[in-house]
């Protein structure tokens, strides 16, 4: 019983185990029923170690992806192919990938130069090429369109090497790079970075791929005989680490040197030999910046599990972020294709491939391409490295680290972004600008200042002009028996001024320059590399700074003539008249008539003295208001409006008189010297000949002023321009000599008795020292000639040269002051002219209110009104106090008495058109009383009062007897 039971059990075991068995098998294969298989082809250097590391960062994102999405439909199978760190070798992978297993996209290659010919290859058959390495600026979406770039371009990264030379204030700089597309595809955006914040590339150094030991050395001696210490290295890893032992073993990674480096070096700075990191301790170099978060840190430790379990043999390190782009881009084509769905898996030929017999040949197209890249294209999400997003056909890059090697490894200094510029914080905050300290390379904290004397121990050649005359400005002599140069003089003091302000020390020698017969081609030599620099009385101008640089002007600027000069012979009888011109002399008499009339029409109707014909009058107004110019006007003034416009007019007077006695004064007493020319087109208009110093620029300047060649004479010293001064024009000589206002206050100092500085200044820019084009010396030349000039140093250099010049040099004598005019007193004129308008205006405005309706009827025409105005203003007005101190009485028999003397009579016409009798007197001023107002009741005997508008009624009276008659 017992064997059947135990049969039992096994059968019944076996079924059960079969029946699992049977399930999950069917599981399994409706499991593939229900997916579909895409192919993508890999082509990675797995020889390297970034290879190696780049598969495993591949691998692991289509894991995690088809991990976290389960149920997706697609599912990419990977087929991994070597290039074997050979173009070619990538071109036949990417063919066999293409031709045999028909990949619907291809990740990789990892080098820029393999990646072109396969980018060639997906265009051709509409295949995505995904490369999370190929930097160069060469391989673009626009010249291959199924190229997609998941990186950044190298061009990016220009800015911010850009920055750093900004930020240290660095001038050259020279960039070491690798002969490849890789290494040439940074230089164009590289040099247009550098011109923006105003350095240049003076010199590119291009390092073959196979160079060897000597050929690096041979360029590293071709940098160090250089003045440029500034350097940027882009290569890849293993180029560059033999690029940075060789320079150490030659001594190029001292203080004196400043290194950067670019992301094919900063990135992988945990991946190289320590060896190599002690012998770039001090270097600066810039990385993409990628923020530390959870996903890296968990990233990290399965990306080195699993790196061991598949390469026991090397030791894991972190992943770099081209092992983070790998992820993104395997993770972002994972998504794409399960957007596109179901791939078509035929390659179809086009009608020009058939009968083609070669492997390119048998390529067909991708009908699934087209769609799947534009899946890509519109991949959005946060991946390891950040924002997975492509524009153009390329990750776009927010912002770069910037770390300093120091140690073991690379210590972050700061960040750069296009937005911010440089900062110490990814964020950007105005507190946080600039790097932190950075060790430079010798282990110094001072910054290098980026250029150097070349090691050789050449001294900086200073080429100095040999001259004849002005040996003030330099002065070049020999000895006789040792041949030694001296070399002295006012430009020579001021340039080793100049060089004890610099900051650091500079070796220079002098080297004399004969037969300087044009200053233009002095200048040249410099450009020609004969000489480092120029120091002399060099005059900046446009046309020489196209050839060379030069440093900020340490002399005054301008062009100027100097002419001799004469006694004034104008002294004469009429010299009085020279004071004032002839305007002023109009305008002071057209106020002094204006301010008589304004007087007397204000003062006639109330001031006696005011009063009699009228060519008495007439003489009264020129005679009151030309009485004030001496001050000795007697004429008592009744109204404060005459009174008001005459302290006015008096003080203008004052003013006036002071400054003609100053000027006729000074033309009387002082000797006076007058320049022979004062006008340039005078010189022209007569023909006369012009001097000017030899070698000099301002030939041109006067030929370009319409002066001929044939007027022009050139001299050497400063006494030839005396002697050819004192001659002039007609006797071999020169009329005028034009020079730069320096050379012209040397003259001065020594025959300023006879000449004079006239004419206007032409612009000129001053002397300046002369440098080679984009010389990183003007600059700091430049700050210490501002130093220089603007101390006590400069003031002690020209007392020695060109003794105390206090008394500006440029009117030697005393030459005749310009007379006074017009212009010079309108400000006076206008202030007492609106006084004396103003007080008339309120006069006639009094008089009018006053008299406008007692003086006229309203039957009257406007002309009768403005007569009898007129008639009524001629007679005194006997309600001021002048004419009420005298007090006229007419007795009662008809006769009128004035201080008790009787008169004849007169009839007078009335109001009314009738006659009356009354007496007047012989006064010749005749006063009248109306019926009305001027006559009172009066008891007989008694005397009569007159009115005091008698004189008033009189004139009104023969108006209306006009009228009646």
């Amino acid at each position: 019983m017992e064997r059947p039971t135990h049969v039992l059990l096994a059968a019944s075991s076996f079924l059960v185990i079969f029946s699992i068995f049977v399930s999950d098998r069917a599981g399994v294969v409706l499991a593939q029923n229900l997916t579909i298989s895409v192919d993508v082809g890999v082509i990675l250097d797995l020889g390297s170690i970034e290879g190696k590391r780049s598969r495993t960062s591949i691998s692991m994102a289509i894991d995690d992806f088809y991990a976290a999405h389960r149920n997706y439909r697609t599912r990419i199978i990977l087929h991994t192919r070597d290039s074997n760190q050979d173009d070619v070798g990538a071109a036949s992978a990417a063919v066999d990938l293409l031709k045999n297993v028909q990949v619907q996209a291809i990740i990789g290659p990892q080098t820029s130069s393999q990646a072109e010919f396969v980018a060639n290859l997906g265009s051709k058959t509409q295949i995505p090429i995904l490369s999370f390495s190929a930097t160069s600026p060469s391989l673009s979406s626009a010249r291959t369109p199924y190229f997609v770039r998941a990186t950044f371009n190298d061009s990016s990264q220009a800015g911010a090497i850009a920055a750093i030379v900004q930020h240290f204030g660095w001038r050259e700089l020279v960039p070491i790079y690798k002969d490849s597309d890789y290494g040439a595809g940074i230089i164009p955006s590289l040099t247009d970075a550098l011109q923006d914040v105003e350095a240049r590339v003076p010199y590119r150094s291009v390092i073959s791929p196979s160079a060897s030991d000597d050929q690096l050395d041979e360029e590293l001696y071709k940098l160090m005989t250089m003045q440029t210490r500034v350097f940027v290295v882009h290569m890849t890893r293993v180029l560059g680490s033999r690029l940075f032992q060789r320079a150490e073993q030659l001594g190029m990674m001292t203080d004196d040197y400043a290194w950067i480096t670019t992301d094919g070096i900063t990135d992988l700075l945990d991946l190289l030999d320590p060896t190599v990191i002690d012998s770039m301790q001090g270097v600066i170099g810039v990385r993409p910046y990628v923020p530390r978060s959870k996903e890296i840190i968990n990233f990290t430790a399965r990306f080195k599990a699993r790196f061991r379990r598949e390469n026991p043999t090397v030791e894991p390190t972190d992943p770099t972020v081209f092992q983070l782009w790998a992820y993104d881009a395997a993770w972002a084509l994972a998504m794409a294709v399960e957007k596109v769905g179901a791939p078509s898996l035929v390659f179809q030929q086009r009608p020009s491939q058939i009968g083609n017999y070669s492997d390119l040949g048998k390529l067909g197209e991708s009908q699934t391409g087209p769609k799947l890249l534009e899946a890509i294209s519109k991949t959005r999400f946060h991946g390891l490295a950040g924002e997975f997003r492509l524009s153009d056909g390329q990750l776009q890059l927010s912002a770069f680290e910037i770390v300093n090697v120091n140690g073991k490894a690379g210590r972050e200094i700061g960040f750069w972004n296009p937005v911010s510029g440089i900062s110490r914080s990814p964020v950007s905050s105005k507190d946080r600008t600039g790097l932190k300290p950075v060790i430079w390379p010798g282990d110094s904290t001072t910054v290098p200042k980026g250029w150097q004397i070349p090691t050789n121990g050449k001294k900086l050649q200073i080429g100095v002009p040999v001259k004849q005359g002005f040996n003030e400005f330099v002065n070049v002599s020999r000895n006789p028996s040792t041949n030694e140069v001296t070399v002295t003089g006012y430009c020579i003091d001021v340039f080793e001024a100049v060089m004890q302000a610099l900051p650091y020390a500079l070796p220079y020698e002098y080297v004399p320059y004969d037969n300087v017969e044009s200053y233009d081609n002095f200048v040249y030599q410099v450009y020609d590399k004969k000489f480092d620099a120029v120091v002399g009385d060099v005059t900046i101008l446009f046309n020489r700074s196209l050839y060379v640089d030069f440093t900020l002007p340490y002399t005054e600027s301008g062009v100027s003539m100097i002419v001799p000069v004469k006694e004034d012979k104008s002294k004469n009888i009429w010299i009085f008249l020279k004071p004032l011109t002839t305007d002023l002399w109009l305008g002071s008499l057209s106020f002094f008539f204006f301010t008589g009339f304004v007087v007397w029409v204000i003062e006639h109707r109330i001031n006696k003295q005011f009063r009699g014909t009228p060519t008495q009058q007439l003489g009264l107004i020129f005679y009151f208001a030309f009485s004030t110019l001496v001050f000795a006007h007697k004429e008592k003034l009744e109204s404060n409006l005459s009174r008001f416009a005459v302290i006015i007019w008096v003080f203008v007077v004052l003013i006036l008189t002071s400054s003609y006695t100053a000027s006729l004064t000074s033309m009387l007493t002082v000797q006076q010297l007058q320049p022979t020319v004062t006008d340039v087109n005078e010189l022209l208009k007569n023909g006369e000949y012009i001097g000017y110093q030899d070698g000099s620029f301002v030939s041109e300047m006067l030929k370009g002023m319409n002066f001929g060649e044939n007027k022009l004479r050139n001299y050497s010293t400063v006494d030839q321009y005396a002697q050819a001064l004192r001659n002039g024009s007609a006797h071999g000589g020169v009329a005028a000599i034009f020079d730069e206002i320096p050379c012209l206050k040397l003259f001065l100092s020594k025959h300023g008795a006879d000449y004079t500085m006239v004419g206007p200044t032409y612009k000129a820019e001053g002397f300046g020292f002369v440098f080679p084009k984009h010389s990183p010396l003007v600059p700091d030349v430049s700050r210490a000639v501002l130093s220089v000039t603007e101390g006590d140093i400069m003031t002690g250099i020209e007392k020695k040269w060109f003794g105390d010049q206090s008394a500006s040099p440029s009117q030697s004598g005393s030459v005749s002051p310009a007379s006074l005019d017009f212009q010079s007193f309108v400000g006076l004129f206008l202030i007492t002219g609106a006084v004396s308008l103003l007080a008339l205006l309120v006069f006639f405005a009094m008089f009018l209110y006053k008299n406008w309706k007692g003086t006229t009827t309203s039957e009257s025409s406007l002309w009768r009104k403005i007569v009898a105005l007129a008639k009524y203003f001629d007679s005194k007005d006997l309600t001021s106090p002048t004419f009420k101190k005298k007090d006229e009485v007419i007795p009662n028999n008809g006769e009128l008495h004035q201080n008790g003397d009787a008169q004849g009579a007169v009839i007078l016409p009335c109001f009314d058109g009738s006659q009356s009798p009354m007496s007047i007197s012989n006064h010749s001023d005749i006063n009248f009383a109306s019926p009305d107002e001027g006559m009172s009741s009066m008891e007989p005997g008694s005397p009569r009062i007159r009115s005091p508008q008698a004189e008033a009624f009189e004139e009104l009276s023969e108006i209306r007897v006009e009228r009646a008659v």
